[in-house]
């Protein structure tokens, strides 16, 4: 609503044609000018409102209505369209409770018919705040969809690399690990019809080397996609946990409230989200918090599933979240809200607690994230967690 003239356009609600021209004088002799139109009525004041303007003055005893009820139809119009125009209540007679009143309405100032000397800096000052309030609200709406384009994207690139890990772990358990099980057969059969003890040796050396190599490559397969997720969440937890406490020391429970272990029906996404926070989670604690014992909870409740994994360490501290390459939480973050989830973290000398809330309401309406949940929704299709061992 804002005019881009240089000279300020004024709409004057003024009855009386010699105080308007008094105002035009004033403004005249400070310096200030103004491109202005006088009205009287309700109907007109409504109907000018349809044109742009930089600043509204406004006596307060009008035909049929008060500089007041212009306020609030100014601020209707300012709810529907998104700016309050400078509203300068002028009168003859206003009283300090109207005053506050206009004040605490949205007006910019007020000022007495007779004393009109502040009028050209009132206006002026009016105007100044009126367009910096505008680039203010504009620069944040500009933020926040930049906000929003941001988490938009780091929730594609999550998906993505999930739909790429489901991938390669595909390529892996097909090619790889067909190829390495070939191998082993024939391995095993050289072993069984060679004609000296040394090709024996040499074939079971090479045996040993493949068995080796088609574990690694398990290990590689079930941390690209947890197939393990298969057989439920309860189960995939249980068996993470049981891995991280022989693989690091660390003493690891897992307990799971309102779920059975059996394997229970959970909206697209939801079962990988959980197992990727616990297992950032674990990972986490295993590099930086140097505990002795940790939790992993998981429940639902009031139709909200949360995973709380809490340990016993150092904690963590304000420089460690402020971390500019702090990337493990924010993308913990971005991952929850793929399904309509969030995450909160609490750190401190009793160690830190980690807490994923997801909506199962809410997170059956979303999206499944491309890819990152195939192999649940379809089992026949998943493939096995390990290869042929002979």
């Amino acid at each position: 609503m804002t005019g881009s003239a240089t000279v300020p356009r004024l709409l004057h609600l003024e009855d009386s044609e010699p105080d308007h021209a008094l105002v035009l004088a004033h403004l005249q002799r400070s310096g200030l000018r103004v491109q202005a139109l006088r009205i009287e009525t309700r109907a007109e004041f409504e109907a000018a409102l349809d044109q742009p303007w930089d600043v509204v003055l406004s006596d307060y005893h009008l035909p049929g209505f008060t500089g007041l009820e212009a306020l609030r139809l100014l601020r209707a119009r300012a709810q529907a369209e998104g700016g309050l125009l400078p509203f300068i209540l002028v009168s003859g007679q206003i009283g300090e409770d109207t005053a506050v009143e206009a004040m605490r309405h949205g007006a910019s100032d007020y000022l007495l018919k007779n004393n009109l000397s502040r009028l050209a800096p009132a206006i002026e000052h009016a105007i100044a705040a009126s367009r910096t309030h505008l680039a203010r609200v504009a620069a944040d709406r500009q933020l926040q969809v930049s906000r929003k384009r941001l988490s938009e994207l780091a929730q594609h690139l999550q998906t993505s690399v999930e739909a790429e890990r489901h991938a390669i772990a595909r390529e892996i358990h097909d090619d790889v690990g067909g190829s390495l099980t070939a191998l082993k057969f024939e391995l095993d059969w050289i072993r069984r019809h060679a004609g000296s003890p040394e090709v024996e040796q040499r074939a079971l050396m090479a045996l040993e080397t493949v068995t080796g190599a088609i574990e690694a490559s398990q290990r590689i397969m079930q941390n690209l996609r947890p197939a393990i997720l298969e057989q439920g969440l309860v189960a995939a937890l249980q068996w993470m946990t049981g891995r991280f406490e022989k693989r690091t020391g660390v003493e690891c429970e897992c307990r799971a409230t309102g779920l059975s272990t059996e394997r229970r029906a959970l909206p697209p996404g939801v079962p990988l989200v959980a197992y990727r926070t616990a297992q950032e989670a674990l990972t986490n604690v295993n590099k930086h918090a140097g505990a002795t014992r940790v939790v992993v909870d998981l429940s639902i409740s009031g139709g909200v599933l949360s995973l709380e994994v809490s340990d016993n360490g150092r904690g963590l501290t304000a420089s460690d979240l402020a971390k500019a390459r702090s990337f493990g939480i924010r993308g913990l973050h971005e991952r929850a809200s793929t399904v309509g989830g969030w995450v909160d973290l609490s750190s401190g000398a009793a160690g830190t607690t980690l807490i994923l809330s997801v909506p199962l309401e809410a997170a059956a309406t979303e999206d499944a994230p491309a890819g990152e949940n195939a192999a649940s929704q379809n089992p026949d299709d998943a493939e096995t967690s390990a290869w042929t061992a002979l």
